[in-house]
């Protein structure tokens, strides 16, 4: 079945772009969370019509993402965090944990943007990734010390 994105697609698309998958896919997944709808012709040139709108706020959503990644690229986090005798975290440090401080330290990032395959539980300094854009990422260090409770 062939659609057309409303909204970018992790893995898909980017907004405006006429894909086709799966039929349970567009059924069960796009159309109930308003993702995408049916490519019929009169859509087709609805969404031709917008094309140079979405290619222009594509953009310059770009640039800006540029320019936040390029600020941000020189950010240090610490975190604090109880530890046992080996040095081993009582807690972690999470997604929602970099997302709070980096808005401490005057960037709003999306919770989803962070890069992590699982919380950090061990002290020490670690390499995240922030996605902002498809294709503008930044790397920031994360400092985690262990104190002892």
């Amino acid at each position: 079945m062939k659609v057309i994105l409303r909204s970018d697609v992790e893995k898909l698309g980017r907004s405006g772009d006429i894909k086709s998958v799966a039929d349970g896919f567009a059924r069960n997944f796009l159309f109930p969370r308003r993702l995408a709808m049916e490519a019929t012709p009169a859509a087709i040139r609805w969404s031709e019509k917008g094309n140079e709108k979405r290619l222009k706020i594509r953009d310059t959503n770009t640039a800006k993402s540029r320019d936040v990644a390029s600020k941000m690229t020189g950010v240090t986090l610490s975190f604090n965090r109880a530890a046992g005798a080996e040095g081993k975290l009582f807690g972690s440090v999470g997604k929602s944990d970099i997302v709070k401080s980096l808005k401490a330290s005057g960037f709003t990032v999306d919770k989803n943007a962070v890069i992590l395959e699982s919380a950090l539980k061990e002290a020490g300094e670690f390499e995240v990734e922030i996605k902002l854009q498809p294709e503008v990422s930044t790397k920031i260090k994360v400092s985690v010390l262990a104190r002892n409770s």
